[in-house]
């Protein structure tokens, strides 16, 4: 051990036990006190230098005491080493360890007796360091098995299946309708949307998943009903329910019709904005899904007096705070509005049967109902629309300020899965009309067919062609297919477009429930003609009805749309053509109305 240097030479230790001096703590159990000149270090045991002890030769020091206390601080440092922890390697440990009390020796009455402060050394430290590089080197070099767990972007180590189960969510049965009756208990959790129970519903009924199921919240007694929306938990709104209404399970193909054409929800002469805008789709949804602005829904309803059976018609308008009327003609004055109905707590469900249950002025009624409300008829706000567009104009719009964002991401998220999965499913057959078109397959290789009165011809053609098909089948010997007894006549009965026997009104009404969107249609038996059909098709929100009837041409029965021009051996193929053409229709065949019993 070698102390400071202070210009002087080292001092050689002595009247000292070597195991004092050479302590690994002596540097940690010593007072560190000042530094002091190489001329006035000294201590209990140490030799002052030679000059110094020649100039105080005539000092008398008691050296026994000095022997004495110098035994008693040795005691207490040996004492307290004793309780510091050994590491591995037999060294002490360099923690903070409890100080003992050392003694401090008497100096002589005209001697005062310093130590000096010793120099740190770092050889333990040093010496563990070099025996963990010994230890971690002299391990064999074991490759990663897995170095793609390395990665930033890897997933992580643990899934959620090798984590231990935590505790089970709450479970909870729910009754669930279909259209013809039939009903199916499920077994769902507390946090189960209504997106995530009309998937289950699909697989369970091997139905096809095209994103166009809802759930519909029925409220027979109080002729309401909505579709859910698909971030909505389906136990929290059973909560809101009272004990006669019910779930059904049916296609709601409008559900985000609106994301689509938005031009068609929403009239120039219902719509104004607090900011100037361009009129396009994009700047028009912006505008309803953008928290900071301030659309507004305007013009007049029939509205139903709470408590009374008398409609008054009123000027309305929709805004993000909610529905208001004026008191005062069409002004819109903030001393002219009156509050009608907020949206924040409450639901918009259209009315079944309005006329006949509320003396509804017109058929296009629906209601803001709020959620605390579950048999008062009273506490409705009813009103009633002109048309059928302005009906759908305002439930919409009452939807768009309501849920926002929340809206465009239950539409987007279908989509997105639909990416995902593309490359490692089958794409189910589009029926659209931008990807439908006209095919000549005459030559080796078949072409877009772009020319319209082209087109019309080749559909002609292809209709004839099928009658020589089934003309050459007879003559063969073959069984026709047109034969009384084949199974073209009933073959449609299969199909989920064919209704059977319904009457007008009801085929309205399962188009008004699937949704009013072009190309949504069904057949059915005509009531006037016992061996005729009815396509009952939709087209900018209204229903038309176009006769199926039967001809005979060379002893054989087609069917056809336009009094003959293109005739089709059985329905299957009439529905085919008209999916790729629209003929005569207004527009081409794109979604049928479907009943699935659960």
């Amino acid at each position: 051990m070698w102390f400071e240097d202070r210009g002087e030479e080292p001092m050689a230790l002595a009247g000292g036990p070597d195991s004092f001096l050479h302590h690994p703590y002596h540097q940690d159990k010593v007072e560190q006190t000042p530094p002091q000149r190489p001329g006035e270090l000294a201590g209990p045991g140490f030799p002052a230098p030679p000059d110094r002890l020649a100039s105080h030769q005539e000092d008398d020091v008691d050296l026994e005491a000095l022997v004495n206390d110098m035994d008693a601080s040795l005691e207490s440092l040996c004492a307290a080493s004793e309780t510091v922890p050994l590491l591995h390697n037999g060294q002490h440990s360099r923690g903070p360890v409890p100080r003992a009390r050392v003694l401090q020796p008497q100096a002589a009455p005209r001697q005062r007796v310093q130590r000096s402060q010793p120099v740190s050394i770092l050889a333990v430290r040093r010496l563990q360091e070099e025996d963990l590089h010994l230890r971690t080197s002299s391990l064999p070099a074991i490759p990663n098995p897995f170095p793609e767990l390395c990665g930033p972007g890897s997933p992580p180590a643990l899934t959620p299946g090798s984590l231990p189960p935590g505790p089970a969510a709450a479970k909870q049965d729910v009754k669930v309708f279909s259209e013809d009756g039939t009903s199916k208990v499920v077994e769902i959790l507390a946090d189960m949307t209504a997106r995530d129970l009309c998937q289950l519903l699909v697989y369970r009924s091997h139905c096809v998943d095209d994103n166009s199921w809802a759930l519909v919240e029925h409220h027979p007694h109080l002729g309401l009903e909505r579709c859910l929306e698909d971030h909505e938990l389906v136990v929290q709104v059973e909560s809101t329910m009272a004990s006669e209404s019910k779930f059904l399970f049916r296609k709601n193909y409008a559900k985000y019709e609106f994301f689509k054409n938005p031009m068609n929800f929403f009239p120039e002469q219902m719509v104004t904005w607090c900011q100037q805008s361009n009129g396009s789709h994009t700047q028009l949804l912006q505008n309803f899904l953008n928290s900071s602005s301030c659309p507004e829904i305007q013009g007049f309803l029939h509205v139903k007096e709470l408590g009374r059976k008398s409609w008054k018609k009123l000027y309305v308008c929709l805004r993000r705070s909610g529905l208001y009327c004026s008191t005062k003609g069409a002004s819109k004055e903030p001393r002219h509005l009156q509050l009608l109905a907020d949206l924040e707590d409450s639901s918009i469900f259209s009315l079944i049967a309005g006329r006949k249950q509320y003396s509804a002025p017109t058929d296009y009624g629906f209601c803001i109902k709020p959620n605390r409300v579950r048999n008062e008829a009273k506490e409705l706000r009813l009103l009633c629309a002109e048309d059928e567009q302005s009906r759908t104009c305002w439930m919409t719009a009452c939807r768009l300020l309501k849920y926002g964002m929340l809206l465009y991401q239950n539409y987007r998220i279908p989509q997105q899965r639909k990416a995902m999965l593309s490359h490692f499913s089958t794409p189910v057959r589009s029926v659209s009309e931008n990807s439908l078109v006209a095919m000549d397959f005459s030559g080796q290789t078949g072409r877009v067919i772009e020319n319209p009165a082209e087109a019309q011809s080749a559909a002609l053609e292809e209709g004839h062609a099928w009658r020589k098909r089934s003309t050459r089948m007879n003559i063969l010997g073959s069984q026709s297919p047109l034969h009384p007894s084949a199974l073209s006549t009933v073959i449609h009965r299969t199909q989920h477009w064919f209704h059977g026997r319904i009457s007008r009104e009801e085929s309205h009404r399962i188009i008004k429930q699937q949704g009013l969107v072009d190309g949504l249609f069904l057949l059915r038996d005509s009531q006037s003609n016992p061996k005729a059909f009815v396509l009952t098709l939709c087209h900018h929100q209204k229903i038309k009805n176009f006769q199926i009837l039967p001809c005979e041409d060379d002893g054989q029965t087609f069917f056809s749309l336009d009094d003959g021009n293109t005739k089709f051996s059985d329905l299957i193929q009439l529905v085919d053509f008209y999916q790729l053409n629209k003929g005569v229709l207004p527009c081409r065949l794109k979604h049928h109305c479907i009943r699935v019993a659960l």
